[in-house]
């Protein structure tokens, strides 16, 4: 009973946090042509209300695709398309078609907060409340702390609240998909994670952790008898999950063949915005935006994406263990700065894994500075570092055995100074932290460096993203801790 009043609590809280992103500071706000996200969200829903489905991925003489078109996966448009609903029932100019264009009012605004908020309730807060109380170890109280902190991250609350996004749908969908494989049941958390890639593609990037372990899982099962009929249970599963999805597009194939051209814009390049850390740190050494074509950039991130995964899922494949599956979700977190937040925060329980969870909050600053969320950033940030510590005793978590580091220690050590003195690595990463929001927020940069700030904040979160995932995929080829350890640590 106690346990489900401190979760009571920390829901509580998690939804005053979320309200609490101020109502005037968002994507676009009063800025036209194009506005921003916001409008984005809002347009969908007047496409997908006033257009037959046939439409709504196609450039059409009522749906200007140059203008916010639709190009996220089916269960997106199906979402916009009941919003849409609701928002007619309230006031239907808010989905008129061409006439709402730009709509603002702060009855609209509050209908659209309402809307990421009531998707959270449903979908993201209870996969990560029963994660956190299933799935973690320690005492009760270790387990609420953990989800408080899960439901405090900036990034998300920042992005979905002020950036006008439902990430936490398709990263709840991906947790409902752990939690299930958590619990074995494969073929649940199968359909779970399908549904996530039907919401937003941008989970291909936890894909491929997800087929490893349950095809290593089959393997391990045996191919002739149980693991090949819970193969078979589990393929079947995610084809009929996709035709289900899919199944208003598929009578023509054309219809299909639009949907994956527009949910797949390659066009766009890899330097939009600045939030490809990699390739922006990177592009500063060797000028890639130059000497690369498009296509060419497009397949070398693709090489080096699956370069990168390989070492990963060969380990899953040979080692089927949900542990092991939790630190390949890390390893595999992709080149989306602020992707990192799920899968690390199965882990956030760890003060060097706070780091990096906020160095790359740090990362999307100047996108927060863009749209005037400086002082929600700011106090987001101060309130994870401060539950992160207080709460979890965090830094009583860097110890060499707890961060598995065992006899690669010395490698760390002459790699990375920080990692070799974890205090060290903890200040550091926040100090880093600290001054560039300082110095984005209030200095201008000289004239002939424009991006001078911007990318420093991707190259101090690219390191910190390298060194994270060197981590990761070093100790995934260690064993994992034994019981005994873990309740000692517990």
């Amino acid at each position: 009973m106690q346990t489900w009043s401190l979760v009571s609590i920390c829901v509580l809280l998690a939804i005053i946090a979320r309200w609490g992103v101020s109502l005037n500071s968002y994507s676009g706000a009063g800025k036209p042509p194009m506005f921003g996200d916001y409008e984005a969200q809002r347009h969908w829903q007047e496409v997908t209300y006033n257009l037959p489905i046939q439409e709504w991925y196609f450039n059409t003489t009522n749906n200007d695709l140059n203008y916010w078109g639709l190009d996220y996966p089916p269960l997106t448009a199906y979402h916009s398309w009941i919003c849409a609903y609701i928002a007619k029932t309230i006031n239907p100019e808010w989905v008129e078609l061409h006439k709402s264009r730009g709509y603002e009012s702060t009855q609209h605004k509050l209908f659209m907060r309402m809307t990421v908020l009531v998707a959270d309730l449903l979908i993201y807060i209870p996969a990560v409340v029963l994660y956190c109380l299933y799935l973690t170890d320690g005492s009760s109280k270790k387990k609420v702390s953990i989800m408080f902190c899960f439901l405090l991250y900036p990034g998300l609350i920042l992005i979905d609240y002020g950036h006008f996004q439902y990430n936490g749908v398709s990263l709840g969908f991906a947790l409902w998909g752990i939690l299930a494989l958590g619990l074995g049941w494969d073929v649940l958390g199968s359909m779970a994670f399908s549904l996530a890639l039907n919401y937003k593609q941008m989970e291909l990037y936890h894909a491929l952790p997800f087929f490893c372990y349950l095809l290593g899982k089959c393997i391990k099962t045996g191919l002739i008898g149980r693991g090949l009929f819970l193969l078979v249970r589990i393929g079947v599963t995610v084809l009929a999950t996709f035709a289900l999805c899919w199944l208003p597009f598929l009578a023509e194939p054309s219809q299909a063949m639009q949907v994956v051209r527009r949910i797949f814009p390659v066009a766009r390049g890899l330097f939009e915005d600045k939030v490809a850390n990699t390739w922006c740190s990177l592009n500063t050494l060797i000028k890639i935006k130059s000497i690369l074509s498009g296509d060419s950039q497009l397949y070398l991130s693709l090489a080096c994406t699956l370069l990168a995964v390989l070492p990963s899922c060969i380990r899953l494949l040979t080692k089927p263990t949900f542990w092991h599956f939790k630190l390949a979700l890390v390893s595999v977190f992709g080149i989306q700065h602020w992707a990192v937040f799920k899968p690390t925060g199965l882990k956030c329980n760890e003060i060097c894994y706070a780091c990096p969870f906020l160095v790359f909050v740090c990362s999307m600053l100047p996108l927060f500075l863009k749209d005037g969320l400086l002082v929600p950033y700011i106090v987001t940030s101060l309130g994870f570092l401060f539950f992160s510590i207080y709460l979890l005793s965090a830094l009583d978590h860097c110890s060499e055995d707890k961060l598995r580091l065992g006899a690669y220690n010395k490698l760390f050590y002459c790699l990375f100074i920080p990692w070799g003195n974890h205090f060290l690595h903890f200040y550091i990463s926040i100090a880093a932290m600290v001054g560039l929001s300082i110095a984005t927020a209030v200095l201008i940069p000289p004239p002939h460096l424009p991006d001078l700030f911007p990318v420093l904040v991707s190259t101090t979160a690219f390191l910190h993203f390298l060194g994270t995932f060197i981590h990761f995929n070093v100790v995934q080829f260690s064993e994992p801790p034994s019981r005994k350890s873990q309740k000692k640590s517990n």
